[in-house]
């Protein structure tokens, strides 16, 4: 059973009243400045999840992930396929709201911030607060910031996204990668307490005869700690192949999403990455490549 208590003018608070259920706190924001997407001139009301309830642990080690944590603190890059990322996510938490999940990048606005002119990439954006207890904030929505250090086609300014839908960004399925990223990551660096996290939802859709760019500043970092890069769809593209190197552009190889579930956990301190143009298999078929993107950084 739930307990919904009004707190406020603009809160309201959901208590769990037996077992284990999540805690969250809901506060919308509005107004000329808050909640404003600044190229354009929208303003839009978007309501703050806060996941505030005691966890279970983070999940229960395997011989598999420590070997995917072994990998990753040796080399800095891991690949895993679908089904052991699958696994992992279910051992977090429920994937049952999932298709629901994916389908949300059916509703993805145009990436406006484009140096190169492309019309070819959706996007979404929000940012927690990952605690290294399990805690989960979704934090007030705000700009995307890269320096051209990292991003020298699209840095330098504040990019601000459309918002993660609030379905989305609470969702049984988000909540478990983000609890991966924090139990993965966490013991890389078991030190850090509290991160800041970025999620990113990206769709590129190439053209019948124009390939189109994931990644279209290039090899990269990101200029964050750790990433995840998790395939929620690929439909009707070509290649997509994802290619790691030291940062002095020395090769340690590569790989391509292909299966839903497929990802890979990225030190981004110690390597670069970057993935090739995708491209229609079938022109008469619509096409994409649907993907999630996490990063955390160690909060000031």
């Amino acid at each position: 059973m739930i307990a919904w208590v009004h707190v406020g003018p603009d809160a309201i608070e959901c208590t769990p009243t037996v077992g284990w259920t999540p805690l969250y706190t809901a506060s919308r924001q509005t107004g000329p400045d808050e909640g404003r997407c600044a190229p354009h001139g929208l303003a839009y009301t978007t309501l703050n999840l806060t996941r505030t309830a005691a966890v279970a642990p983070l999940y229960p080690a395997t011989p598999d992930r420590s070997r995917c944590i072994d990998a990753l603190r040796t080399t800095g890059n891991v690949f895993m396929h679908a089904a052991d990322t699958r696994a992992w996510l279910e051992a977090c938490g429920s994937l049952a709201d999932w298709p629901a999940f994916a389908t949300s990048w059916d509703r993805m606005p145009e990436d406006r911030y484009m140096a190169d002119g492309g019309h070819y990439r959706r996007r979404r954006h929000a940012v927690y607060a990952l605690h290294a207890d399990g805690t989960i904030q979704r934090q007030p929505h705000q700009p995307h910031y890269q320096s051209r250090d990292y991003n020298p086609l699209n840095g330098g300014v504040q990019r601000w996204f459309e918002p993660i839908e609030n379905a989305s960004g609470a969702s049984h399925s988000l909540t478990a990668v983000l609890r991966l990223c924090i139990g993965a990551f966490g013991q890389l660096a078991p030190e850090v307490q509290r991160w800041r996290c970025e999620v990113h939802q990206f769709r590129i859709e190439p053209g019948p005869s124009a390939p189109a760019l994931p990644t279209p500043e290039g090899t990269h970092r990101d200029g964050v700690d750790y990433v995840l890069v998790l395939l929620a769809q690929r439909r009707n593209v070509d290649s997509g192949t994802t290619r790691i190197t030291t940062p002095d552009a020395r090769d340690l190889g590569s790989f391509t999403l292909t299966a839903p579930f497929d990802a890979c956990l990225l030190d981004d301190v110690r390597v670069r990455h970057g993935v090739t143009p995708i491209a229609v298999h079938d022109p008469a078929v619509p096409a994409c490549r649907d993907v999630l993107v996490v990063t955390l950084q160690r909060a000031a």
